[in-house]
């Protein structure tokens, strides 16, 4: 890809899932106009930052924890529920830390995960055909032909939407309300709750101490405000490459151009043609960026796919988040590792995409079992590998949803009907996702006792 870049080459290019029937296009050009005024959502430094933390990651001293929404919506908006799902990526990442003994970096699917690409165009519902839905920033969930217009009025309320969304993480993160000492405590409540607290106990004694050893050294959110607050960074999934274009800017540090919607963002497994539109944009902006890798990828095409996005081989450019399936990880995730060894990638794991089934109930559903079979298998195909297990890509709420099947609290498929609020995918609700948390620490801590002691054992 020799041809130069500007914000706008992608128009050139073939583009997959943006949609082009917008009744008046010159309203969403005059849209597009206005976003080009609008302060930035994120600074270019602090996608550098994050860029630094997933050099890190590629390097295997950190851990990437991505999680959020499967698409945000307007009618949810609500702070608690930005507070919630904050809330509980910083728990999860307190258990993580602890047990893998690496640094968590703590990246949420907020302020911006609007849209989503559709398997279908059009959703028929009896004898009535209609655009199908596709994310609130371009079109409405209620099945009416006014409500499923693209509007171009949506993304400047998703704009809105996102730069409130984006102050309250910022206040969260280092107003306090993300000290280490409260997040322990909230996890300890889950513990005390859940069906199997027994197990996590250990556990959460273990970090109990650690923070009682600390605050005896006088180690506190006094005398270190690293414990009284965090770093937190956003990301989606850059779908709708005209508001990416006008979020886009030159970055007066360093001259170069960063997308000031969300630190990083990612191409979908359905829009990351090596000759299409998403392609070109994204290898353009100076942002750590992702690509979803799914089943049907050959090691030749995603070595393509990283010279193009990653020309550079730069540490923490470039996520690589895999989405096989529980059943087809074994066969599909080797080859590809092989392939990409030595590249400058971080390999994460997205165990929701793959494992989608719908239920008897005719509900869209994922099973807890599948999601953690899949991400039990990632760490250990890595680790056969020599590739860092880089980290994982939930969709996951904090709201108490019944969406997924199974968990400590066992959700059955006659559940899924009690409260099954998703806009889209299904998520993991606030006490499956912490449980996953343990369990995949449970799997980090024992690879990396096994691991001290085959190394002791050969001294």
């Amino acid at each position: 890809m020799t041809e130069p870049w500007t914000p706008a080459s992608w128009r050139g290019k073939p583009a997959k899932h943006i949609p082009t029937d917008y009744p008046d296009m010159a309203e969403l050009s005059r849209v597009e106009t206005t976003l080009r005024k609008m302060p930035p959502l994120v600074f270019a430094g602090e996608a550098r930052r994050l860029k630094a933390l997933l050099g890190d990651v590629a390097a295997g001293k950190a851990f990437l924890l991505q999680g959020g929404d499967c698409a945000e919506s307007f009618k949810e908006f609500h702070a608690d529920n930005i507070r919630d799902t904050f809330r509980l990526i910083l728990q999860m990442a307190v258990v993580l830390t602890f047990a893998g003994g690496k640094p968590v970096v703590k990246v949420g699917r907020m302020a911006g995960q609007f849209g989503k690409p559709r398997s279908s165009p059009v959703e028929k519902l009896g004898d009535v055909e209609l655009p199908s839905y596709r994310g609130d920033n371009i079109n409405g969930m209620e099945f009416s032909p006014e409500s499923r217009a693209p509007d171009p009025q949506r993304l400047l309320q998703a704009y809105a939407q996102s730069s409130a969304t984006l102050n309250l993480l910022r206040a969260f993160a280092g107003g306090g309300y993300a000290d280490l000492y409260n997040i322990h405590r909230w996890t300890l409540g889950f513990v005390e709750g859940s069906p199997q607290g027994a197990r996590y106990h250990e556990l959460s004694e273990k970090i109990s101490e650690s923070l009682s050893f600390m605050a005896a050294l006088g180690i506190n959110s006094q005398t270190h405000p690293t414990i009284h607050q965090v770093e937190f960074f956003t990301s989606h999934e850059g779908l709708l490459l005209g508001f990416e274009e006008a979020m886009t800017r030159v970055d007066s540090t360093s001259g170069e151009w960063y997308d000031t919607s969300a630190h990083l963002l990612w191409i979908g497994e359905r829009t990351r043609q090596l000759d299409g539109a998403h392609v070109e944009f994204f290898r353009g902006i100076r942002n750590p960026i992702g690509a979803k890798v799914g089943p049907t990828m050959e090691g030749d095409e995603l070595n393509r796919l990283i010279d193009a996005l990653n020309p550079r081989d730069e540490a923490g450019r470039l996520t690589l988040y895999g989405r096989f399936g529980y059943d087809k990880i074994a066969d599909r995730l080797p080859g590809l590792l092989r392939a990409t060894k030595g590249r400058n990638v971080v390999w994460a794991i997205d165990p929701m995409h793959g494992n989608t089934l719908t239920a008897a109930t005719g509900y869209k559903t994922r099973p807890f079992d599948r999601i953690l079979s899949e991400v039990k298998s990632f760490v250990d195909i890595c680790n056969a590998e020599g590739t860092h297990p880089g980290g994982v890509h939930l969709e996951m709420t904090g709201q108490n949803v019944t969406e997924c099947l199974g968990g400590a609290r066992a959700v059955a498929e006659g559940d899924l009907a009690d409260r099954y609020h998703t806009h889209c995918d299904p998520r993991l609700n606030g006490e499956q996702a912490l449980e996953l948390a343990f369990l995949v620490a449970e799997k980090l801590k024992d690879d990396r006792v096994d691991l001290a002691q085959r190394v002791a054992a050969s001294i």
